[in-house]
């Protein structure tokens, strides 16, 4: 499976078979992880942390999960920079899991004082801020599909409404050079799936703004921006993401956040 199919295939998994990760995935995932890097900040710090379901763990305040024998667990700092990083960086791990053929799903909570706590400490700025559970997919129960239903899990807004051409007054068409990777965009998984994210392309740039929906819209935006930049990646295009200060003038209601540049 490539990673374009990996984009258009994933899905949050909220209902697992029980069993443990093999070591050798297990440690194929945290190298993974380890290796990762990004140009929005610093790269967030991933365990996976696994539990005896026999036990009496019971995540199921933590997105009604089910079944799951292991977590990836996600620290990172408090600052924008971080949040971005922290999205783009841990998605990369969520489809290198599903191309594994492993499950997870995104959970953003207060962890202090759960079974989540671990006593290695995290590096310094950074705390424990989202867990994911990681295994085979089972099929969904009742509670997991009524989740689903209630969030509206396969529903998306339509491209026309999010990506723009030269400014917010003319829809971009899915076919131009961006498309491809701007659906991707549009298919990433986000809180409540909010979709905060909306861009403008100029020429060869592509000026990505937010919906500042909750405190999740920023790492919700790196999410996207993971997409966007792999299917970049797979099709061996070149571009860098940085700030400017010239890019169309958004609504009242959006905040800029970064652009990329294509290569020439």
């Amino acid at each position: 499976m490539d990673i374009i199919e990996a984009m258009r295939q994933r899905r949050s998994v909220r209902t697992f078979d029980g069993a443990p990760l093999p070591a050798e995935d297990r440690k194929l995932l945290l190298a993974f992880a380890a290796g990762l890097s990004c140009e929005f900040g610093p790269a967030p710090t991933v365990r996976i942390k696994e539990f005896n379901l026999q036990s009496g763990f019971r995540p199921g305040t933590y997105g009604m999960i089910k079944g799951a024998a292991d977590f990836f667990m996600l620290g990172y700092g408090d600052g924008d920079r971080e949040l971005l990083a922290a999205g783009y960086c841990f998605e990369k791990v969520v489809l290198k899991a599903w191309q594994l053929g492993y499950g997870t799903c995104w959970i953003a909570a207060t962890f202090k004082g759960t079974d989540f706590e671990t006593a290695e400490a995290w590096p310094e700025g950074t705390a424990l801020r989202i867990v994911s559970p990681v295994g085979v997919a089972e099929k969904p129960g009742l509670k997991e599909r009524f989740v689903r239903f209630s969030i509206g899990s396969k529903n998306r807004k339509p491209f026309s409404e999010l990506f723009f051409e030269d400014d917010f007054g003319k829809t971009l068409t899915e076919g131009s050079r961006f498309g491809e990777a701007l659906e991707m965009m549009r298919l990433a998984p986000s809180s409540r799936n909010a979709q905060p994210w909306r861009a403008v392309v100029v020429g060869n740039t592509v000026h990505f703004y937010y919906v500042p929906k909750s405190g999740l819209s920023v790492l919700d935006c790196g999410i996207g921006l993971c997409h966007f930049h792999e299917t970049e990646r797979f099709h061996e295009r070149k571009g860098s993401f940085l700030g400017v200060k010239n890019y169309p003038a958004p609504p009242s209601n959006l905040k800029y956040l970064i652009s990329y540049i294509a290569a020439e």
